[in-house]
């Protein structure tokens, strides 16, 4: 049980920052949606848009290496089993 638990903090924590790097590495909060600036054909203007997109931020870092502390901290409960297998 302890190994499994260590190897799961392990797993979340790769997973989080493989997560975190793969969709941009944003230095900032976690946003949900991103602002696009559109440019209408017509009169010129500059309008702003906006369109639903996960970007995690460092608060999803934060929260990762979290959990995967706790996981790690309960591995911490468990005991070494010895096998005396002696025949």
């Amino acid at each position: 049980m302890k190994k499994t638990l260590q190897l799961l903090a392990v797993l979340v924590q790769l997973a989080a920052g493989t997560t975190w790097l793969a969709t941009g590495a944003s230095r900032g909060w976690t946003k949900t949606s991103v602002m696009i600036k559109t440019l209408d054909p017509v009169t010129g203007i500059e309008g702003v848009s906006y369109e639903k997109k996960f970007l995690p931020g460092v608060d999803f870092l934060g929260a990762s290496i979290g959990v995967a502390g706790v996981l790690a901290g309960a591995s911490l409960f468990f005991r070494k089993t010895k096998n005396n297998n002696h025949q």
